[in-house]
């Protein structure tokens, strides 16, 4: 899993008939305080989350896992949105 922040979504009209009606969240990978550090990527949204929230993602293979993404063409999922990380006995991260 990686922590990741949504910075938008993507719209497209023409895909996969799995994925038809899924929201697609464009992210990026965080640090533990919420600092991001990665590239953007695509994920399928499962649990609705919006824009600027800090999630948990699953890559590859495991994000076929769960009800929605079972079988279908996807390599990265949103299957959580974070309320708040305590890392060490502190809260490094509380959603407002």
């Amino acid at each position: 899993m990686l922590i990741a922040r949504v910075i938008g979504t993507a719209v497209s009209t023409i895909k996969d008939s799995k994925i038809t009606g899924d929201k697609l969240l464009i992210l990026r990978q965080t640090d533990h305080t919420g600092n991001e550090i990665g590239k953007p990527f695509v994920a399928i949204d499962v649990v609705g989350a919006g824009e600027g929230e800090l999630v948990l993602t699953a890559h590859s293979s495991q994000c076929r896992q769960t009800n929605l993404t079972k079988d279908c063409p996807v390599d990265a999922v949103v299957m959580a949105v974070i309320d708040h990380l305590n890392v060490d006995g502190e809260v490094v991260f509380r959603k407002e």
